[in-house]
């Protein structure tokens, strides 16, 4: 399933305490568009639905449907300080390409 660095873990706790939303966790998930055909997403949420798999990792809980981990088995969501910008990456072995922005790829 999805795996969350330490880094992207203490950057989420933060993140969540800032808009006070403690008790919230991040959905991940994939959508159609993007340059590549497939997009990454992400989005603060108060509770899982029916059909996701909640992870919990440092701290933090980590919400994907059951469409979106098809495509996110494997993925990695690290938080990344570089000279080309500030964020969250994912990684997924199930990418086959992947734009310059690292948030579109074709699977």
């Amino acid at each position: 399933m999805v795996v969350i660095t330490e880094k992207a873990g203490e950057k989420i706790k933060g993140l969540l305490a800032e808009e006070k939303k403690e008790n919230y966790g991040l959905r991940v998930y994939v959508s159609g568009g993007g340059c590549q055909g497939f997009q990454y997403g992400m989005v603060f949420e108060e509770q899982a639905t029916e059909d996701d798999t909640v992870i919990e990792a440092h701290g933090v809980k980590v919400f994907v449907d059951a469409q979106s981990a098809l495509m996110l088995q494997g993925a990695e969501v690290d938080y990344v300080e570089s000279l080309q910008g500030v964020g969250f990456s994912v990684r997924s072995p199930q990418a086959k390409s992947s734009c310059g922005c690292g948030k579109s790829f074709s699977a």
